[in-house]
């Protein structure tokens, strides 16, 4: 027989990854709370009695989706040592993550929600993309703290700006053509690495 807790905890974590990718892959504007309890598969009451509302379930999948980012950045400094911005530059542009947007990077797909989203909004995602740049800051060499740090947010934004630039293109060689060049941005802005 299964614990009602444990139940309770996987019907929440199937909302959130239902939020999660709804709000990447349709905007806040694009889907409401029908839409989000019908993709996880619970009813609106469900919904509600986890989240509160639409915007409790917004700021819980964009908390959560900065998490992945953070708990990424250290998996790719580890695993690529010296390499790793390439490594990083060359996953985020490349095709399979521009063409995943339910799937894709919560910064890429959220941060103009963010934009129109209310005062503490601002300041959650101020506080989780501050710790991603002090992160990819580590990874870095060369510099002072606050070079590496503002060599960080370059890599974040070019990365950020450029794959909303290249997943917007109907064509997919002018989306190939944009993905190289901001994936060569990327690195170029990012500078030396440290070898992890």
């Amino acid at each position: 027989m299964r614990h009602k807790g444990v139940k309770k905890e996987e019907t929440r974590l199937k909302m959130l990854k239902a939020a999660g990718q709804e709000f990447r892959a349709h905007g806040y504007a694009g889907i409401g709370v029908n839409g989000l309890a019908k993709a996880a598969g619970v009813t609106s009451g469900a919904f509600y009695s986890h989240f509160g509302s639409k915007d409790g379930a917004f700021d819980v999948a964009l908390a959560t989706g900065l998490d992945e980012v953070l708990e990424a950045v250290p998996k790719y400094q580890k695993e690529h040592g010296g390499e790793w911005v390439t490594a990083f530059a060359e996953y985020y542009l490349g095709k399979r993550h521009r063409r995943d947007l339910a799937g894709g990077c919560a910064m890429a797909a959220l941060t103009s929600e963010v934009v129109r989203s209310k005062p503490k909004v601002h300041a959650a995602f101020e506080q989780k993309m501050s710790q991603i740049a002090d992160l990819v800051a580590r990874g870095l060499a060369g510099g002072s703290g606050e070079n590496r740090r503002s060599r960080a947010w370059a890599m974040l934004g070019v990365l950020i700006g450029g794959i909303n630039v290249a997943r917007a293109m109907k064509s997919g060689r002018v989306a190939d053509e944009i993905a190289a060049a901001i994936t060569a941005a990327a690195i170029e802005a990012a500078g030396p690495t440290a070898d992890i």
